[in-house]
C-alpha cells in the first residue's frame, strides 16, 4: 500500500455536521498532511459555505505546509486555497450568492481551508463557474490565472504592441500569462523546455527559447517585461533584458532591488490578489473560448501527499494543473 495515500483519523460519520477534511498539525514535508474528520464549518457575515467538489493544489499550498508563509490560521489547520463547488449555506447580509449555486474562486486571504469536502469562502473571493467549464477544470483555475494577469496588466501595465518575456511559460501560471498576453496583442516571448515548446506556441508565444540555453539572453533584447516564474540565476540575469525603465514581476521569489536599480528598471514580488471581478473577467473570456485550462493530474483526496509529492517535483505527472476530486 503506497504510504502517502490517507485515511481518516476517526472513521467517517454520517452525522450532518461532519465532514473530512485535509489539515496539518505541523509544518514540515507532505508526510505531514493527514485526513481528519472535523466539524463543518459555519458562514460569517460576507461568507459562504461550500461543498467543495474540486480543489487546486498550488504552490501556496506547498508554502503554507513547509511554514515558509505564515499562515492566519493557527494549527492544527485545513490546507488548500483553490476551490470550486455548490454554495451549501450562506452567511448573514449575502444577496450576490445562494445556495445552488456553482462557485470558484479562493477560500479566504490566507489561502487555506479549501481541501475538505466543505469550506467557507469569503464572498470578494469567488464568482459563478464558468458555464464551460466542470468542476474540475474550474478548481484549476483561480490562484494561476489571477495571478498571470495581475503580472501583466496590474504590475507590468502593459498595452497591446509592447513586448513581454514569460520564464516559465509551460507553468499552470505561465500557461494562462501566454494566452492573455497573446490576446491582449502583445510580442510574447517565452522560456520553456524543448518538450514544451509546440505546447507554448500554441497557446500564443511569436517565439519560444530554450529554458536550458545557457545564453538565451541573446535571443530576447529589449523588453519592456520579464514574467518570472522560475526564480535562480537566471532570473538575475533578466534584468539586462529589459528597456530602461522595464519592470521583472515575480511570482517565486523577491528580486534584488540594487541588481535592478543598476539597469534602471523596477522589479517586484508579488502574491495573488483573487477577488469577484477578476475571477468574473476571466470567467467570461473561457466561456467566449478564449482561455483554455490544461489539467495534468486528478487525485482524490486521499491521495493529497501525493499531490504535494507531485508539486513539489519528488514524483512526476503530466504537464498541467494537480487538482483533488472531492465532491461526487
Amino acid at each position: 500500500m503506497d504510504v502517502s495515500i490517507l485515511t481518516p483519523r476517526r472513521p467517517i460519520s454520517h452525522v450532518r455536521n461532519l465532514m473530512t477534511a485535509s489539515r496539518i498539525h505541523r509544518y514540515g514535508p507532505p508526510g505531514v498532511i493527514d485526513l481528519d474528520v472535523v466539524e463543518r464549518p459555519h458562514p460569517a457575515e460576507g461568507e459562504v459555505l461550500v461543498r467543495v467538489k474540486a480543489a487546486g493544489v498550488s504552490l501556496l499550498d506547498a508554502w503554507i505546509r513547509a511554514g515558509r508563509i505564515s499562515p492566519s490560521a493557527p494549527l492544527p489547520l485545513t490546507l488548500g486555497s483553490e476551490l470550486a463547488g455548490v454554495v451549501a449555506a450562506v452567511g448573514p447580509g449575502v444577496a450576490n450568492f445562494t445556495p445552488g449555486d456553482a462557485v470558484f474562486g479562493v477560500s479566504n486571504p490566507g489561502f487555506t481551508g479549501a481541501c475538505a469536502e466543505y469550506a467557507v469562502a469569503s464572498t470578494a473571493m469567488i464568482a459563478k463557474q464558468p458555464g464551460r467549464l466542470d468542476f474540475i477544470d474550474a478548481a484549476s483555475i483561480p490562484v494561476v490565472a489571477v495571478s498571470a494577469w495581475q503580472a501583466l496588466f496590474d504590475h507590468a501595465d502593459l498595452a497591446a504592441g509592447q513586448s513581454v518575456l514569460i520564464r516559465g511559460a509551460a507553468s499552470n501560471i505561465g500557461a494562462f500569462a501566454v494566452q492573455l498576453a497573446a490576446r491582449a496583442g502583445l510580442r510574447v516571448i517565452a522560456t520553456a523546455d524543448d518538450g514544451d515548446t509546440a505546447y507554448v506556441r500554441g497557446l500564443g508565444a511569436s517565439v519560444v527559447i530554450n529554458a536550458r540555453s545557457p545564453r538565451f539572453e541573446e535571443a530576447a533584447r529589449d523588453v519592456d517585461a520579464v514574467v518570472d516564474l522560475v526564480g535562480g540565476g537566471a532570473g538575475r540575469r533578466s534584468f539586462s533584458l529589459l528597456k530602461r525603465g522595464g519592470v521583472l514581476v515575480s511570482t517565486v521569489s523577491a528580486p534584488d532591488q540594487e541588481e535592478a536599480a543598476r539597469y534602471g528598471v523596477r522589479a517586484l514580488f508579488f502574491v495573488a490578489e483573487v477577488t469577484t471581478a477578476r475571477l468574473a473577467r476571466i470567467a467570461a473570456m473561457i466561456d467566449a473560448g478564449e482561455l483554455s485550462t490544461h489539467i495534468g493530474a486528478v487525485l482524490a483526496l486521499a491521495g493529497v501527499r501525493v499531490a504535494h509529492e507531485m508539486m513539489e517535483g519528488a514524483r512526476p505527472h503530466p504537464r498541467g494543473k494537480i487538482v483533488l476530486r472531492i465532491g461526487t
